[in-house]
């Protein structure tokens, strides 16, 4: 037997709407390609027993109601456009919002904001730094970055960085351009307050002092820090 493109398209979306009423009749709400699968099927074979177009595009629109499909589906499915098989030929049907939405449903992509504000950091915790990137390329520095040992061609007061790292949201950044001047605010770190790879400078316990010690005379070594004040 040998199909055409248009026949093998038929049968993938009879197939899925097979698998749609299955989910129907066992009442499991149809996620959105089942619900487009079953729509489109139902509305092709309504065309197949010649009803009226305007009937078939009328009934498709009630075939699914809210209930009967995941949350935020009906807001998925603004409109479905398809070609019939009718007597006179092909013709395109456009069904409009073909499954009625709840006032109160979710919207797939919504942000829903926060009722109340939350503090992220602790203001008693927070400095303010102006930092000067001395290089000839912009360098960006990541939110988990222990801003002691970013790139040593940004100047600023390190000694006072050590122990923290940007204030901003997790998986952020902060891009410093060639000679102009950004105040960034950092926060410690808080937890166990470990740090181990990134420059090398620490590996180990912020708050040892020898660790301390050890990580100041290294910056001073590699050019981080022209002395330990």
């Amino acid at each position: 037997m040998n199909l055409t493109p248009t026949e093998s398209e038929r049968l993938t979306v009879f197939a899925a709407a097979e698998f749609a009423r299955r989910n129907l009749r066992e009442g499991i709400p149809l996620s959105h390609p089942e619900a487009v699968a079953y729509l489109t099927d139902e509305a092709m074979l309504m065309a197949r027993t010649d009803l009226p177009f305007s009937e078939v595009r009328e009934r498709a629109g009630r075939l699914l109601t809210s209930a009967q499909v995941e949350p935020g589906v009906p807001s998925m499915i603004s409109y479905i456009m398809l070609e019939l098989p009718t007597l006179a030929g092909s013709k395109l049907l456009t069904i409009y919002t073909p499954i009625a939405e709840t006032a109160d449903g979710p919207v797939p992509g919504e942000v829903i904001a926060l009722t109340e504000a939350e503090t992220v950091f602790e203001p008693s915790g927070l400095i303010d730094l102006e930092v000067v990137n001395t290089g000839d390329r912009d360098i960006q520095v990541r939110s988990m970055t222990h801003f002691f040992e970013v790139n040593k061609a940004l100047a600023f007061d390190r000694a006072a960085a050590y122990g923290h790292k940007l204030a901003i949201n997790a998986g952020g950044g902060t891009r410093f351009e060639p000679g102009i001047p950004k105040v960034v605010t950092l926060t410690p770190f808080v937890g166990e307050r470990f740090v181990h790879g990134q420059a090398g400078l620490v590996n180990g316990p912020l708050d040892d002092p020898d660790t301390r010690a050890r990580a100041f005379e290294r910056a001073c070594q590699r050019g981080y820090i022209q002395d330990e004040s």
